[in-house]
């Protein structure tokens, strides 16, 4: 079988590294430090979420980027809340918006309203004017219980995009083979990816300087240093210097030191879709 690497159109040893932007239309900071990171600096692709408070700011500034939706069940501060574009009072929490734990969201949430919300969630994506190229999901709340992968699945085989899927011992914690369902339904995904939370530079360092053959995603969460993010976010510092590292010449050189082919998950989406219809 075709490794992915071969399937994007090069040779089996070959290093192509995603860079994401994740987290546009959270904030301000967030939206516009997304957007200059895609255009100015590493970043290859990045992540939309939908129910936030800045999607459709997210939506003006689009021009063509490489994007996904960033499929959110959960929201997670304290003082900035979002909740679900649907009517699904299980996604609901005490103060209006979702859960903000994911014990909350797998105990409580309705799968049948989960799967609708995530389905406006894209098809408000597409309404919007975005070309979404794959989907992710915010804080791996659908990757880490099969009924809930289930959903996500059916999702990309509907629209037929690829997912950003954990690699290494994730499968193992999560105690189902999400990996091995996602192949067997034709849907792709990077070879290596982990989910950072916290110290993304570190995390960024080390696998560039021992970038592994195959499809490696690499996220950041970068945001502009501005008042409203110091203000409700406790990572406020660590997603200013993701904006600072995207946009660096360490970064760049890294990144040429490292032999990494950039690519986004358009290559991806492609290449899906030329296996599931054969053209």
């Amino acid at each position: 079988m075709e490794s992915l690497v071969e399937r994007l159109g090069h040779p089996p040893d070959a290093k192509l590294v995603i860079v994401s932007a994740d987290r546009i239309g959270t904030t301000h900071s967030s939206t516009a430090g997304g957007y200059q990171a895609l255009r100015d600096g590493a970043a290859t692709t990045g992540t939309i979420v939908m129910p936030a408070a800045w999607a459709r700011h997210g939506a003006e500034m689009y021009r063509g980027e490489d994007l996904g939706v960033h499929l959110t069940l959960n929201s997670e501060l304290d003082c900035f809340r979002w909740g679900p574009i649907t009517n699904a009072p299980s996604l609901l929490d005490g103060d209006g918006g979702f859960p903000r734990t994911l014990q909350d969201l797998w105990e409580h949430a309705d799968l049948d309203e989960v799967r609708r919300e995530c389905r406006a969630q894209v098809e408000r994506a597409v309404l919007w004017g975005f070309d979404v190229t794959h989907l992710t999901t915010h804080l791996a709340a659908m990757q880490q219980r099969p009924e809930f992968f289930d959903a996500l699945l059916d999702l990309a085989v509907a629209f037929d995009l690829p997912l950003r899927l954990e690699s290494g011992d994730a499968e193992a914690r999560a105690g189902f083979p999400f990996r091995s369902l996602a192949t067997a339904a034709g849907v792709v995904f990077p070879d290596h990816f982990r989910l950072i939370r916290g110290n993304a530079r570190r995390h960024v360092t080390q696998q560039l300087a021992d970038l592994k053959p195959g499809v490696t995603e690499l996220s950041l969460c970068p945001a502009l240093d501005e008042p409203e993010i110091h203000a409700i976010d406790p990572a406020a510092a660590g997603r200013v210097d993701d904006l600072a590292l995207a946009l660096s010449a360490e970064m760049a050189e890294m990144l040429r030191q490292s032999g990494a082919v950039m690519i986004g998950y358009g290559a991806l989406r492609s290449a899906q879709r030329r296996a599931r219809h054969r053209i």
